[in-house]
């Protein structure tokens, strides 16, 4: 049986402009087996994965579980969990990290400031190596267990300290997949070496646009406007450009990109039916939304 991915791959279906929208990431390290909801399928209380999920709804913050690479016991009891809260937005980007026993405490944040990019101060700056976040949660999808793990397991293998296993940042048939923080730029069809290279810009802050999906600060025409622009200019700052949604939602769009030295683009395009295949393994094949750029155009 062809998976979602291995389908993705032989149709070339474009991986720009494909990543999952947050301003905002709460993840929580949860060890153990996790379900396809991981949230309230998994050893974390259920009560507090329903509160998580509530208190992230329409805030731009986006909730997720990780775990580290290898072995999953099956822990019982109130270990200590590592929290990380990381903002995405250009030029105002953070993360944020500390410890908790209690993981319920969290449903309690301030979900609203926390996705305007306001902390309040909880915990501390993180200063640690660029988180590297895998997803493997072959209970969602099986694409990201068969390539997913594999990946996790080498680059932690490798020496990798930010590296995690996520429960889901969608888009099942690009795995392998990873989200990668600060910056919140997410990648798919990944391999080893690409994410090494990644993860060594991130450190000097650049970014890579190959195998890019898009930065989860922006919807997906954002996130086609800001590559487009990359590709055109060669710029690779990771916080270089900032823009401008489009406030209309439709299939023709125009999004203005703004360089930090004043440079200004329009980026138009279109949101059009892509390849025919299925969003993740099990789903019935269909034609797969894109965004296709028509024009960058300069205007200062």
């Amino acid at each position: 049986m062809t998976t979602c991915a291995i389908a993705s791959r032989e149709q070339a279906e474009p991986l720009a402009a494909t990543a999952a929208t947050a301003r905002t990431w709460l993840l929580l390290e949860q060890p153990g087996p996790w379900g396809a909801d991981a949230l309230t399928a998994s050893r974390l209380d259920r009560e507090a994965g329903r509160a998580l999920a509530a208190a992230g709804q329409g805030t731009g913050v986006r909730v997720a579980l990780i775990r580290r690479p290898g072995r999953h016991a099956d822990l019982g009891g109130a270990p200590r969990r590592r929290v990380f809260a990381a903002h995405t937005v250009p030029g105002r980007s953070w993360v944020r990290t500390w410890w908790t026993t209690d993981p319920a405490s969290c449903a309690g944040l301030d979900f609203a400031a926390l996705g305007r990019g306001e902390h309040g101060g909880v915990g501390e700056p993180y200063r640690g190596d660029p988180l590297a976040l895998v997803c493997t949660n072959g209970r969602r999808d099986r694409c990201c267990a068969l390539l997913g793990r594999p990946l996790a397991e080498e680059l932690a293998a490798s020496g990798g300290a930010g590296v995690w296993e996520i429960t889901h940042i969608g888009g099942h048939r690009f795995s392998p997949t990873l989200l990668v923080l600060p910056y919140g730029y997410a990648y798919g069809r990944a391999d080893a070496p690409s994410v090494k290279d990644v993860l060594a810009s991130v450190r000097r802050g650049r970014m890579v646009t190959e195998r890019c999906r898009g930065r989860s600060a922006w919807g997906r025409p954002g996130q086609a406007a800001e590559l487009a622009v990359r590709e055109l200019t060669g710029e690779d700052d990771a916080e270089a450009l900032t823009l401008t949604d489009p406030v209309e939602p439709g299939p023709r769009w125009s999004v203005v990109v703004t360089h930090r030295d004043g440079r200004t683009w329009r980026v138009d395009g279109v949101t059009e039916p892509g390849a025919e295949v299925a969003a993740s393994c099990g789903a019935v094949p269909g034609p797969q939304p894109r965004e296709h750029v028509l024009a960058v155009s300069r205007l200062g």
